[in-house]
């Protein structure tokens, strides 16, 4: 059976070149980071060229850089260190982040009675940034604005350049999730005024289980795990050494290979558009994600006005056929309320589906994928 993976947003097949880079370190550079002795020293320097590599990429202090598991725990890091350590009074962020910056803000909320604020988005669906210069305005409280840069559902690319000049203008910090953008987008953190980044290896080719967040100028956030010093003592427990080095050859690949990787994965979602357009006339190509300037190249979310549309049989037919793809966020499958993203821009019990490509794919499998549905459907 023909195997077709559409699911590159949940996450990515690792690069033969990342895996053969952490085959040998597996096996030539297994030490403890924290040891002194000359094997530990060796994963130590290792492991702190990565990091160097990985904040020259960014644009930020190879100092600002803390190791985690991933996205998730990076996020966590932030947003309750925020209001923990810093003394931040009020959260805004949107009601299509991903869940973890949207359950951790609700939790810390909850726990510590900080205000919690959503800015409203567009009718279609990017962040409506004159609410949110409203929300900055409204209150001189320390405030915490956390908006991710590529939304996980729809693609949809927050102007994170201008969010951090009307944070600065009004004394806010500023957090953006940036899983779905780095590696596949050059920004240069050097020019966009953002206090905390977050990111993870998975999404960009890279190993799972690791990730990082960057923090700037805070050195009074504490950890969320205790026990020893590691990570200047802001993550404690024994350094993923073959992640960081996996995730520092997947990321400097990236970069290397970012404009002609870019075009091909554009040149994807361009003929699946065109291909649903002609073959499903009633196709409704969600949000912004058909908008190449404002929506993220690899990302494509529709929805066909068909009864089995709705129905999470329509992935499993799918997955039969030999095709994987999503309904949305990977954290957010089993729901029976449709997408949480899409509710917030069309109404309650939205469904759509995302197919989302990488370097990988071709366009006979596009074509396929095409075909296929419409069988399924017919």
């Amino acid at each position: 059976m023909k195997k077709v993976y559409f699911d590159n947003a949940a996450t990515t097949p690792m690069r033969e070149d990342v895996i053969n880079h952490m085959v040998e370190l597996m096996q030539d550079n297994f030490g403890n980071p924290s040891s002194t002795h000359a094997v530990g020293r060796k994963a130590k320097a290792m492991m702190e060229l990565s990091r160097k590599k990985i904040a020259k990429h960014l644009g930020v202090k190879s100092s600002e850089i803390i190791f985690t598991s991933g996205g998730t725990e990076a996020d966590n890091i932030i947003i309750l260190g925020a209001v923990k350590d810093l003394g931040v009074k009020r959260i805004i962020t949107s009601k299509i982040e991903h869940h973890a910056v949207i359950n951790s803000s609700e939790f810390i909320s909850e726990k510590s009675g900080v205000k919690l604020d959503y800015v409203s988005l567009t009718k279609e669906g990017l962040i409506d940034y004159t609410h949110l210069e409203q929300l900055l305005a409204e209150s001189d409280e320390k405030t915490l604005v956390s908006l991710m840069h590529i939304n996980n559902e729809l693609g949809h690319i927050t102007d994170i350049k201008y969010v951090g000049e009307l944070c600065q203008k009004y004394n806010a910090l500023f957090h953006s999730d940036t899983v779905q953008s780095l590696g596949f987008y050059p920004v240069d953190f050097t020019d966009v005024a953002v206090d905390f980044i977050t990111a993870s290896a998975h999404k960009f080719y890279g190993p799972k289980g690791i990730g990082f967040a960057v923090i700037k100028n805070q050195p009074k956030i504490k950890p969320l795990i205790y026990g020893g010093s590691q990570e200047r003592g802001r993550r404690a427990g024994t350094e993923n050494t073959f992640g960081v080095g996996g995730m520092e050859k997947a990321l400097t690949l990236a970069y290397e290979n970012m404009d002609k990787e870019h075009a091909h994965v554009k040149m994807l979602k361009t003929y699946c558009i065109d291909l649903l357009k002609e073959t499903f006339p009633k196709v409704r190509i969600n949000g912004l994600s058909g908008d190449f300037e404002k929506s993220s190249h690899k990302v494509v979310n529709f929805t066909l006005p068909h009864p089995n549309f709705q129905s999470d049989m329509l992935i499993l037919q799918l997955d039969m056929h030999g095709i994987s793809c999503s309904k949305g966020s990977a954290c957010q499958s089993g729901s029976q309320i449709g997408s949480f993203v899409l509710n917030e821009i069309y109404g309650e019990n939205q469904h759509g589906l995302r197919v989302s490509f990488s370097i990988n794919n071709t366009k006979e499998e596009v074509a396929y994928f095409v075909k296929t549905l419409k069988q399924i459907l017919d």
